[in-house]
């Protein structure tokens, strides 16, 4: 199905379109429930978005693999060499790579700010050798780069019918909402590799540290103290959902199905990690494949109302997108349910 969605794209050449299939088989392996929502998109967006992943997946690897450990230096090494690949594909719009291709394709096609991927690398550095924060404003300076850029850089993909500058807040929020779900998700995991993403201060007002948290995971042990001091932190997650969730009506209404139903199930993470009693830091939550395919469902209905009323309008809305993009192709529904099944 991705030849439908190169054409769809206008992505003809070659070895660009390897690129990209390359970066959708990352988005696809990787990101379950990402992958799930980009479905929901219009055929011709969805390369792009697999770009976007599979570089930030790419990144990511660098930092956190645990198929393949290499020490810091060699993690350093690594990443600077990401970084010279990602400057150069950038400036001549090639690359050597194919992710970096491909993500070099999409950035100018869609004229994504090559700040946000500059801060993203800066937030992957830091990991190798920043394994705790402070406070939580030491956690948003991580996570702007981190995460917050992700839905900046989303934002043109999508479209919006405001000012781009309007919708860019929620956007940065939803990114980091995300990102503060896989924190409180992935306790245990991030133990692990030797990171607490949990703000110091707001675990020592429920009485727990590192050397606590190391305890349960080891023991498989639960405490009143640590369960106060993960739900607290979910609230704080809640509360940058809440301010994100004002960005939906500002995206195209062809793109806000797919945003939506990610918005649902990243939130369903939240309600599953409460349902198992914050149990994170002895097994991983998840949202149930029967709550997945009923999201997504309603996420397809979503997408046939909002083409239909595209299609009726006599007075289309604006959508602000760069201008050198290409018309919408539409795809039947009998197609879009395929590639959610």
């Amino acid at each position: 199905m991705t030849d439908r969605e190169l054409d769809a794209a206008g992505i003809t050449e070659p070895a660009l379109r390897d690129a990209y299939r390359r970066c959708r088989k990352l988005n696809a392996r990787h990101g379950r429930t990402y992958f799930l929502a980009t479905r929901l998109l219009p055929v011709e967006r969805r390369p792009a978005v697999h770009a976007l992943y599979g570089f930030a997946r790419w990144a990511d690897d660098i930092v956190d693999s645990v198929t393949a450990p290499l020490d810091a230096g060699s993690r350093s090494k690594d990443l600077a060499d990401l970084q010279s690949r990602l400057e150069r594909g950038l400036l001549d719009g090639k690359g050597t790579d194919p992710v970096v291709l491909a993500l070099a394709d999409t950035a100018r096609r869609y004229d994504i700010d090559h700040r946000y991927f500059s801060d993203f690398m800066a937030s992957m550095r830091s990991d190798l050798h920043v394994t705790d924060y402070p406070a939580f404003d030491d956690l948003q300076t991580y996570m702007y780069g981190s995460a917050a850029v992700i839905g900046l850089q989303m934002l043109p993909v999508l479209g919006t019918v405001v000012p781009r500058e309007e919708a860019a807040p929620p956007a940065a929020a939803l990114g980091i909402a995300f990102q503060m779900t896989n924190f409180l998700r992935d306790v245990g995991e991030d133990l692990d590799r030797g990171r607490v993403y949990l703000p110091a201060d707001l675990l020592q007002v429920h009485g727990v540290d590192r050397e606590f948290l190391l305890w349960s995971r080891k023991t498989g042990r639960s405490d009143r103290r640590i369960v106060e001091a993960l739900r607290a932190f979910e609230d704080l997650t809640r509360a940058v959902y809440r301010e994100a969730v004002r960005g939906l009506a500002m995206l195209d209404p062809v793109s806000r199905p797919c945003i939506r139903t990610a918005f649902v199930l990243y939130g369903g993470i939240l309600d599953a990690i409460a349902a198992d009693g914050y149990a994170v830091l002895h097994r991983r939550a998840a949202v149930t494949r029967q709550r997945r395919a009923t999201v997504a469902l309603d996420g397809l209905v979503r997408v046939m109302a909002a083409r239909t009323t595209q299609r009726a309008s006599t007075r289309p809305h604006v959508v602000h997108t760069p201008d050198r993009m290409r018309p919408e192709r539409r795809e039947p529904a009998s197609e879009v349910q395929k590639e959610i099944a």
